[in-house]
């Protein structure tokens, strides 16, 4: 028997089988409340993530994601929520996932063996790069080798996993290590270390955002409106903010071209939209500093 923890059988999943779906259905619900505890006593690691992932968009450098299996899909969910919810540009975030990203239902568990592509994947890196290592058991092929790739070219690596004291923990610049109990269906990282994965991921992205001046008051305000429902968010987000009618924050999301930073300045009375964005280039993209300079 492994000694890792999501290998273990589970206290309750003797009999499993047998017991009635409810009673199933209530092991396997508290299963994924335990495991998305494991965030927290993290949090300080993933708010050093956060800074990393934020020096590295706000110097022109790349997020990379690396993962294979369900780690891989977590990391890709992530990645892919980054532009349309913050704003960050598809050109600095890479998903690396082994085999690459499904295109169907089937995804083969030997890719994430496979590393012979990681190096031509990962040619590029820069010292201001960072790099998202995730991988359930802390021992994937895939991951370590695109650890050791990373580390080579200088870049920072954050590691996550769910097992101590394995290599991508012990090696990673910034480790996390999310402690969830072993899998109600052993082996099964797609359960409550997806879950603690899943949550610690969102958790440093977000973190990431408002480090960089993209959150104001819990609000979006550097979100990319590409459709009905984010435009009409933005318009409401401009409203709340600057505390205009719905007139006034479509003129002004209409006069920056969507841009709701400086729309929520033109509607507090920033004047012109050139105004507007020279105060927010001064404030370093943080609205809070910029209606500050204008009030």
């Amino acid at each position: 028997m492994s000694a890792k923890v999501t290998e273990q059988i589970h206290q309750h999943a003797i009999g499993l089988d047998a017991r009635p779906l409810a009673e199933v259905a209530e092991i396997l619900a508290k299963g994924q409340a335990e495991a998305a505890q494991a965030p927290l006593p993290e949090r300080k690691n993933i708010v050093s993530g956060a800074e990393a992932m934020a020096q590295t968009i706000a110097t022109g450098g790349m997020l990379h994601y690396v993962a294979a299996g369900s780690s891989g899909l977590m990391a890709a969910a992530d990645a892919m929520e980054l532009g349309g919810t913050f704003g960050i540009p598809a050109s600095q975030i890479c998903i690396h996932m082994a085999g690459g990203i499904p295109q169907t239902a089937e995804m083969p568990g030997d890719t994430e063996d496979a590393t012979d592509t990681l190096m031509k994947e990962l040619a590029t890196l820069k010292r201001n790069d960072t790099v998202i290592a995730v991988s359930a058991s802390g021992t994937t092929p895939y991951t370590l080798t695109a650890l050791e790739i990373a580390q080579a070219a200088g870049a920072t690596v954050i590691g996550i996993a769910n097992n101590a004291d394995t290599p991508l923990l012990t090696n990673a610049d910034v480790r996390i290590f999310l402690e969830t109990p072993s899998e109600v269906l052993s082996g099964s990282t797609r359960m409550g270390a997806g879950t603690a994965q899943k949550i610690a991921l969102n958790m440093m992205s977000t973190l990431m955002a408002v480090k960089l001046g993209h959150v104001h008051d819990g609000l979006m305000v550097n979100l990319r409106a590409d459709n009905i429902k984010l435009r009409e968010r933005a318009q409401t987000i401009v409203k709340t903010i600057a505390r205009c009618s719905d007139d006034t924050a479509a003129a002004a999301l209409e006069n920056t071209h969507g841009d709701v930073k400086s729309a929520v300045l033109c509607a507090v009375g920033a004047g012109s939209t050139d105004f507007a964005f020279r105060l927010l280039e001064g404030a370093g993209g943080n609205l809070r500093k910029a209606l500050n300079q204008l009030t």
